[in-house]
């Protein structure tokens, strides 16, 4: 991945941790990473274990940001939803929920949207 790109993605995960935050989520990791990928964002949302997959894009090229979210994708966040809950059993029974947040960065604007549930 190009410098700019890596920078532009982090922007687009900060931008959209701040988003989450000031809707009542708690961040509980950026950045996760097992064997057998990473999570951009998990987050508590209520009783709610939320596992965010962020895409960030600065224009129209490459289409919808949430049109890279393929159903491999999905599967690989299920299986990545089993890793961090395995690795972090003292956080209890809980629910866990797949959302995707898609950020457009137009010269000094910030749009976000959030899709609640991708299965």
């Amino acid at each position: 991945m190009r410098p700019r790109n890596i920078e532009i993605g982090r922007r687009g995960e900060e931008i959209a941790a701040n988003w989450l935050v000031a809707r009542g989520m708690r961040i509980l990791e950026r950045n996760w990473r097992c064997r057998d990928g990473e999570v951009d964002i998990v987050a508590l949302d209520s009783d709610v274990v939320v596992l965010v997959e962020v895409k960030t894009r600065t224009g129209p090229v490459g289409g919808h940001p949430f049109e890279a979210i393929t159903p491999r994708k999905v599967a690989r966040l299920r299986r990545l939803a089993v890793r961090w809950c395995a690795e972090y059993p003292s956080a209890g029974p809980r629910r866990i929920r797949l959302d995707a947040v898609a950020v457009h960065l137009h010269d000094d604007a910030e749009q976000v949207e959030h899709i609640v549930g991708l299965v």
